[in-house]
């Protein structure tokens, strides 16, 4: 079984991937959740809120789509960086102040609530950025899982003493492991040199050929021994390795596989 999730972010932000692209990081995200509704295929989209508020036109098309849930993303997305890197130099907690996280929280929420009219089970910080407060105030906001982090041997669900859900991602990510966009092999060898960057797979990036063996060999392992492979894929970086092609290769693998929503992984747990 698989449980496929997706960051979708705000075009706002200006990442490096959003510069290189010639679609925004919305509409790429609309044409794969058609690439996996042909394929039966679930997913749960992450979506930043300011993504739903300022682009919601885009994005409308997902709203009556029954294969894809959404969670919540944050919203700004921690910027203004400065900001955030000075509180965690004070402080060693990048989320900023506990009333200020809330209030991110609170403002995700309600603005996938009035624009899908869809309420959110699930939390992903970006960056995977957890605070020493994000279990406590997700479940003061009704939010009962939080898949931040990647841990290679995460099981399906870790209960935290606050009674949140952890939910690591198990299976080899895109964005940190891909060259693509600015992350070419200087761009990644000097980013690691400087920053000494690694996570659980290590500090590597490969050409996507080569991570995409990777991830179909984890998958299929897990799913020899019974285990939930619980996937990351950000739309526009596989885009950027090699357009829909990229997108649909991994869609086409995947649906060999039982897939679902984290929200009905909670309910298979209950």
């Amino acid at each position: 079984m698989i449980c496929l999730t997706c960051d979708i972010h705000d075009m706002t932000l200006n990442t490096g991937n959003q510069q290189h692209s010639d679609k925004s990081e919305s509409s790429i995200a609309v044409t794969f959740a058609e690439i996996l509704k042909y394929r039966n295929l679930k997913t749960t989209y992450f979506l930043t809120g300011r993504c739903v508020d300022e682009e919601c036109h885009i994005l409308k098309p997902l709203f009556d789509n029954e294969s894809i849930e959404f969670a919540g993303h944050t919203y700004f997305c921690f910027t203004p960086a400065l900001w955030h890197r000075g509180w965690n130099v004070m402080t060693h907690n990048y989320n900023g102040p506990q009333w200020y996280q809330n209030r991110d929280i609170v403002k995700t929420k309600e603005s996938i609530r009035s624009k899908t009219g869809r309420s959110i089970t699930s939390w992903r910080n970006h960056m995977y950025m957890h605070g020493p407060h994000t279990e406590s105030l997700l479940i003061r906001n009704g939010i009962p899982i939080c898949c931040d982090g990647v841990r290679r041997t995460g099981a399906l669900f870790e209960r935290h003493p606050s009674g949140i859900l952890n939910f690591p991602i198990n299976i080899i990510p895109d964005h940190e492991h891909l060259y693509h966009a600015e992350r070419t092999p200087r761009w990644v060898e000097k980013w690691v040199n400087r920053y000494g960057w690694s996570d659980d797979y290590g500090s590597s990036s490969y050409y996507f050929d080569e991570w995409f063996e990777i991830l179909k060999r984890e998958v299929i392992d897990r799913e020899r021994i019974g285990r939930v492979s619980h996937l990351i894929i950000h739309p526009i970086t596989l885009y950027l390795c090699d357009g829909y092609r990229a997108l649909e290769r991994v869609a086409n693998f995947l649906a060999d596989f039982e897939s679902k929503q984290v929200s009905e992984l909670l309910l298979n747990l209950n």
